[in-house]
């Protein structure tokens, strides 16, 4: 497979080397040459398992991978995952894809427990005399999984760095407890988007790459601008779809909606990109808490970033620079990059642009409060015993908003275990707690769901501490190296 950066300066001829580059030198993200197009037999909805999906459509995209070596590296990433990698939930006419029952509880886990072991392979083939180092920000679920991902994989550094301030204490406890020879959780004072964007500079960053160089490293990405980690998101949507055929909830050509809950553009684009493959999906809907750039974007046409930032009690979400919609809007604007350099162009000089709301309209935009994801937590609790997490119950919401005008089956995405945020599970239900494991045993005790391994976690040791000004990443960087 060969691929092509979004701002149309930057191509590659192979996956390795694009899951290594990770950012494309013209600043942009890359993207397949020519998407496949997937065909699913009788045969294959019958008896396929969730790694035969995995090794189908990621070997369609990497097709450059040997595919034993691509077969191997899957039945081993997913291989720590639950029995049942996928469940899927039923609540009327939403059918909630369970996305965290990796390692590290939440869908992140499906990417980055494959990514490390790809970019390793890469590695070795491409540059065997060169290290990596992997630069990741992240605004809760990606640190965690990209470390436990990363762990002692041979001639990788990886490190992490996330918002002092915003994410749950169980997030935050996942990242600072890893204890890896080669795993570094930095704490910056700020919100996701100061990291983001200050590592986004180091990426586009000559001098600084030349420093990486002579230090024998490579410089990447775990992050979604990462086509290795966008490529394995897209399998789990077919999956489900194909689990909704199997179990006669649907029948094969039938067109659902899928609802996801999305800070940074990238699960939603996996869907999108699933759609553009052959998947019948008919509208994606797109949850916002209060940082609802992404909604007024898709009900105005106008992205503006100018706004005040607001920490929520879905942390996952605080974000109002979503990278992966520039891939979104290279698609949507007829593949033109230069009509992306010109909007990126404006968001760099005056944080806003706009495109014809027209092009978004089979993609619908809703956001809701601190206080409706509660309710919304509480409502499913009540009519269903079922318990999702504030992420998951914006997603949630936005599906039932969508189906009054709608009649269809719609796939939500689920995208973290309700105990990652059992305080916020605990003030849905009417309760208080002190601390992060009182509200994991409260959450126990007030809706006899048992919570799995996460008080473990909490008391598991620190061995992460530093805590950082954005400014001085390059210099936390450069100290590390040494």
């Amino acid at each position: 497979m060969k691929y092509k950066s979004t701002r149309g300066r930057s191509f590659q001829d192979s996956t390795y080397k694009t899951l290594l580059e990770g950012l494309s030198e013209d600043g942009g993200l890359y993207l397949p040459l020519d998407l496949p197009k997937i065909d699913i037999k009788d045969n294959d909805i019958k008896n396929f398992t969730y790694t035969d999906y995995a090794e189908k459509i990621i070997g369609e995209i990497f097709n450059d991978i040997d595919k034993e070596v691509l077969s191997e590296e899957i039945k081993l990433a997913y291989k720590s995952f639950d029995r049942e990698v996928l469940p899927i939930k039923k609540l009327d006419s939403l059918y909630l894809m369970e996305l965290y029952h990796g390692e590290t509880f939440a869908f992140k886990d499906f990417a980055l427990s494959l990514l490390p072991k790809l970019i390793s392979r890469a590695l070795e083939k491409e540059n065997p005399d060169k290290k990596i180092l992997i630069l990741t920000a992240t605004s809760g679920d990606t640190g965690s999984a990209a470390l436990y991902g990363f762990k002692n994989v041979k001639n990788t550094k990886i490190i992490v760095f996330y918002p002092t301030k915003g994410i749950s204490e169980i997030q935050k406890k996942q990242m600072v407890s890893v204890d890896g020879d080669n795993t570094y959780a930095v704490g910056v004072r700020g919100n996701f988007d100061d990291a983001q964007s200050a590592l986004k500079e180091i990426f586009n960053d000559k001098e600084f790459k030349d420093y990486l160089r002579d230090k024998n490293y490579l410089l990447s990405s775990a992050n979604s601008i990462n086509i290795g980690r966008l490529v394995p998101q897209i399998v789990y949507y077919f999956y489900s779809y194909f689990t909704l055929v199997k179990r006669g909830e649907i029948s094969n050509g039938d067109k659902v909606s899928v609802s996801v809950p999305t800070g940074n553009f990238g699960n939603i684009l996996a869907a999108y990109m699933a759609k553009k493959m052959g998947l019948p999906i008919e509208d994606l809907i797109c949850g916002s808490n209060k940082n609802k750039v992404l909604t007024d974007f898709i009900n105005t046409g106008s992205y503006n970033a100018n706004r005040e930032f607001y920490t929520t009690n879905s942390p996952s979400m605080d974000i109002l620079i979503s990278s992966n919609l520039e891939r979104f809007l290279y698609y949507e604007l007829e593949e033109d990059p230069d009509k992306i350099n010109n909007l990126m162009n404006k968001l760099k000089s005056s944080g806003a642009y706009s495109i014809d709301p027209a092009l978004l309209n089979n993609i619908y935009g809703y956001s809701y409060n601190d206080q409706e994801t509660l309710e919304e937590i509480k409502r499913v609790f009540d009519n269903y015993n079922y318990l999702i997490d504030p992420h998951t119950a914006i997603a949630t919401a936005g599906a039932r908003d969508y189906l009054k005008n709608k009649d269809t089956k719609v796939l939500v995405a689920s995208t973290a275990s309700p105990f990652k945020f059992a305080g916020s599970i605990v003030s849905a239900l009417g309760e208080t707690c002190s601390d992060e494991i009182s509200a994991i045993d409260l959450v126990e005790d007030l809706t006899g769901i048992r919570a799995k391994n996460f008080k473990k976690l909490l008391n598991s040791e620190i061995k992460q501490k530093r805590q950082i000004e954005k400014s001085d990443i390059k210099e936390v960087i450069r100290e590390i190296l040494k």
